[in-house]
């Protein structure tokens, strides 16, 4: 998992995001169960904003699922996606994957935390495990992580109404980590305070410098981290417990 944010939890039900984040629209068919274990190319809940029509000003904020893993539009291949899991804060505006992305297709990834591994020596044997840390705002509040969204156009598929003719991605921005997450890990996932959701989110602002200056250290730098079961290092296992001291 080096450099990278490979894992987080998001349990919240999504009427209680559509509250959190002032969404306007929102599919009760794509409820998610929660997740203490989200793991790449899982489906997730994101928040993001849509021109209501294609021409016009007014835009839809909606909570919708896509799949964790950015597949650019130009990709050959969809597998591509679950190595795009991140997208460096210092080069997302620049890399061609990530340009045009960060131009006009932005979102909110909701978490309540997210995980981050630390190599551990054990003193009587010698070897070095990976210890799970849970990174958290210290007043277990929500976490708006910064993303991206794309969407991967099918050509196998004719019909563009088709469901299967469109797959929509995503990808979380990091950072240089800092407080409680850098004692652990020296990058950690950007989260966007409630002040700057709007900006973020608004597909007709598309000045870069302006966008960069929001991306600053998540939750003020107020994030605790302590050791978890060692069961989260398995994508498989899934459950409330993963979060216990």
């Amino acid at each position: 998992m080096a450099g990278m944010c490979g894992r987080y939890a998001s349990t919240r039900a999504p009427q209680d995001l559509t509250g959190l984040f002032a969404v306007t629209d929102w599919r009760p068919e794509e409820t998610l169960a929660p997740s203490w274990n989200v793991a790449p190319t899982d489906p997730v809940y994101a928040v993001l904003e849509r021109p209501a029509r294609e021409d016009g000003d007014e835009v839809r904020r909606e909570l919708r699922v896509l799949r964790w893993g950015l597949v650019p539009s130009w990709s050959k291949d969809p597998k591509s996606g679950a190595r795009m899991i991140n997208a460096r804060v210092e080069t997302v505006h620049e890399k061609p994957a990530y340009r045009r992305a960060f131009s006009r297709r932005r979102c909110l990834l909701p978490a309540d935390g997210f995980y981050e591994w630390d190599p551990v020596t054990d003193e009587k044997t010698g070897r070095t495990r990976k210890q799970p840390y849970f990174i958290h705002p210290g007043d277990d509040g929500i976490m708006a992580l910064a993303g991206l969204y794309e969407f991967w156009r099918d050509p196998e598929v004719t019909a563009d109404d088709d469901p299967d003719a469109w797959l929509t991605t995503c990808t979380i921005i990091t950072t240089e980590a800092t407080d409680a997450a850098g004692r652990v890990h020296p990058r950690m996932p950007l989260a966007l305070t409630p002040d700057h959701y709007d900006t973020w989110l608004d597909p007709h602002h598309q000045d870069t410098a302006d966008l960069r200056a929001l991306l600053t250290q998540p939750a003020g730098g107020h994030l605790d981290a302590r050791a978890v079961s060692m069961a989260v290092n398995n994508v498989r296992n899934n459950g409330p417990e993963l979060l216990d001291p």
